[in-house]
């Protein structure tokens, strides 16, 4: 159930709609608003509120709409808003503001260094992905790995390089969080946080990101073996804590076959615009883990409808600390953001072709 709340609701009809509520849910049940849309709104599990108690809100002086919803997800649900959402990122940090999703935008592209290494690689590279026309540079400070004696990232030194990346080169930034207490000192460095497959039911997390002050957009990838509902669900919590700049991220899901590192789920695309109205991005580097296939496979996602893609690259892949198996060079990525490019221009056209 959703509740939306009435734009110029007294300050006494709230109090009574929020008496009622904890009466009928209980003081077990927590009870927040949250912004979508400019809109406040509440949402609640509609299985503990009988019929009598659901008309009895719908007479509250404070509602302006009550919405039943049958998905488990409600706020990220398309039965609950049907425009897509539109993601402005960059926004506080001197930098160029990309639109990510919303009606018409065209496809971003992100790309960087699975992780950052050192002032002079990152620059580099930063530079050379800015020419090479991605929109927003990406470059992990702190890195989660399977084994712990791996090269983890720099830290907050990472995070400082990031800023000053973003500084010389005007692309916003997105780097990976991996705890509660380090969301702040993330936001005040990126422009998006990024919450790893493996953190995606991490609920202290995602509840620490909805939170953030600074509202800063948040990428949530897919878990590795996450179906499509736990996947919405986890994108949920960010969304009712308040957070409603919510992208999510296709990276492939655990199968059986070594071939490739994972299997790219692009039949996820067109299904999650049909479930939800989150802009959706594929990293076609993390779901194959070779080079060789991220061209064939990012111009698949872009067919698929992906609002945008992110791709690992660094200027001697060989030499890389981290993923160099699948990173491709900034001459590749420029080959690549031309094909997305085309490609949407293509699809762009097809679609005025249908409507009209």
């Amino acid at each position: 159930m959703i509740i939306t709340i009435r734009q110029h609701a007294t300050s006494e009809e709230r109090a009574q709609l929020m008496t009622l509520l904890c009466r009928v849910m209980g003081s077990l049940n927590p009870i927040a608003t949250t912004q979508i849309d400019g809109r406040e709104v509440i949402a609640l599990d509609q299985q503990q509120i009988d019929s009598q108690a659901q008309a009895m809100l719908k007479h509250e002086g404070a509602v302006e709409r009550l919405q039943m919803l049958k998905t488990p997800y409600q706020l990220v649900s398309r039965a609950f808003k049907a425009e897509s959402t539109r993601i402005v990122v960059g926004e506080g940090h001197d930098c160029e503001q990309v639109i990510i999703g919303g009606t018409g935008a065209s496809p971003v592209i992100i790309a960087g260094p699975c992780a950052v290494e050192s002032r002079e690689q990152l620059l580099s590279t930063a530079c050379a992905v800015k020419g090479a026309g991605a929109q927003i540079l990406r470059g992990g400070a702190f890195k989660p790995r399977t084994s712990p004696y791996q090269f983890q990232g720099l830290g907050m030194e990472g995070l400082h390089l990031l800023a000053e990346a973003r500084q010389i080169t005007g692309l916003p930034v997105i780097t990976e969080v991996m705890e509660p207490a380090l969301i702040d000192a993330v936001a005040e460095h990126a422009d998006i946080l990024q919450i790893g497959s493996r953190n995606m039911q991490n609920f202290p997390l995602l509840l620490a990101a909805g939170r953030n002050s600074l509202k800063r957009p948040v990428m949530l990838k897919r878990g590795l073996s996450a179906t499509i509902d736990e996947w919405l669900q986890a994108a949920e919590y960010i969304v009712a804590a308040g957070n409603p700049n919510v992208m999510l991220c296709e990276r492939g899901i655990r199968s059986y076959d070594p071939q490739t590192r994972n299997v790219l789920d692009l039949s996820c695309v067109p299904l999650l615009h049909e479930l939800t109205h989150l802009p959706i991005i594929v990293d076609p580097s993390h779901a194959t883990g070779k080079r060789e296939l991220v061209p064939t496979m990012s111009r698949a996602s872009i067919a698929a409808g992906a609002e945008g893609l992110i791709i690992e690259t660094h200027e001697d892949p060989a030499t890389a600390l981290c993923d160099g198996r699948q990173s491709i060079t900034p001459e590749q990525l420029r080959h690549i953001v031309r094909n997305t490019h085309l490609l949407a221009r293509l699809l762009q056209e097809e679609k005025m072709l249908t409507v009209a």
